[in-house]
Parts: structure tokens; C-alpha cells; sequence
């Protein structure tokens, strides 16, 4: 299948809210409790529009249904939505700051298929033409495998406090794209 990659519009947030959920309760499941993966819905998990104002979030389709998405920032934010945060996220600075990788999601009957390995390709190429050098990112226990894969190095493992006193381990990765 050709899973080339788009910007994601405005138009898509209908699609990605409704794809986030399935994806994570799905194929986090191996890595996280129903009340870790319930309580990350929304403040962790979720559509960040600042991404899609920037034009550096990317969806992949099948047969015009949203089947993967996920992205790149030159923001500071980390992860988690757009909903909780006041104001436009700050910018960084290319020549200090490295660049993030952000909310990959694909629909669990398209797993395993190289639908997040194209986004991450096209995430890359974009980075570097931006002007950064490195890449951080907050990756699930799912995640680690594929950004492993692209030679992202740990750099630590720590748990992202939550409601109700829950903890959601997370690892920090981060590469060098010079």
C-alpha cells in the first residue's frame, strides 16, 4: 500500500479525536492498565491543533478514512493536547533546541504495516529542512520500539503524573540528525 503521507487540516480534527481513542486503548493495552490509558485520554493523549496551525502534523489515509497520524513540533511542549494549555505554546530555537516528535496514532486494524514509519520519515525531512539538528521525544512503551528503530537513543524512563494519583511510565528519546 502507498501510505504517503499529508499535512493534516483542520478539517481532520473530527478524525483524529476519534481515531486517538481506539489506537491508544488498543494497542497501549500490552503496556499500560485500563485506568492509566483512561486517565491519559485527553491531557496525554490527545489533538494538539497548534501542530495542525503549523502545518507539521501529518495524516496518513486509506480509502479517505484517517488510519495513522502523528507529527513533528518546533514548539515546547512535550505531548498532550491543546485543550488545558493557555495561549500559543512557545517556539524554540532550531540552532539550540531540538526539535520534537509528537502524538503518533494509527488505527489498530492498520498496525504493523509501516503507516508510523513513513510519518516518521516525513517527520525527519521536515525537521531538517526547519533548520534543527537533533530531535527529543516522549515516547509510550508502545512507541520505544519504532523510534529505536530510527536510532533514537533513551535517555531517560520517567512517569507522567495524572488524576487520581495514577502514573504513566514514559520513556524520553532523543537523536542526532547531523
Amino acid at each position: 500500500m502507498d501510505w504517503t503521507p499529508r499535512v493534516a487540516l483542520t478539517a481532520d480534527v473530527p478524525a483524529l479525536e476519534a481515531l486517538i481513542p481506539i489506537s491508544v486503548r488498543t494497542l497501549q493495552a500490552p503496556h499500560y492498565n485500563p485506568a492509566q490509558i483512561e486517565a491519559a485520554l485527553g491531557p496525554v493523549f490527545a489533538v494538539d491543533r497548534q501542530l495542525i496551525g503549523d502545518g507539521t502534523y501529518f495524516v496518513v489515509e486509506h480509502e479517505a478514512q484517517v488510519v495513522g497520524c502523528g507529527g513533528w513540533s518546533r514548539r515546547k511542549s512535550r505531548y498532550g493536547g491543546d485543550r488545558g494549555r493557555a495561549g500559543e505554546d512557545a517556539e524554540l530555537d532550531p540552532r539550540r533546541d531540538p526539535a520534537r516528535v509528537r502524538a503518533f496514532f494509527v488505527h489498530p486494524t492498520w498496525a504493523r504495516r509501516g503507516i508510523g514509519r513513513r510519518i516518521m520519515t516525513a517527520c525527519e525531512r521536515a525537521i531538517v529542512e526547519a533548520g534543527f539538528r537533533s530531535v527529543d521525544i516522549v515516547a509510550t512503551l508502545a512507541g520505544e520500539p519504532l523510534y529505536a528503530s530510527f536510532g533514537y537513543a533513551v535517555v531517560e524512563r520517567y512517569e507522567i503524573p495524572m488524576s487520581g494519583g495514577l502514573k504513566l511510565p514514559v520513556v524520553r528519546m532523543t537523536r542526532s540528525l547531523e
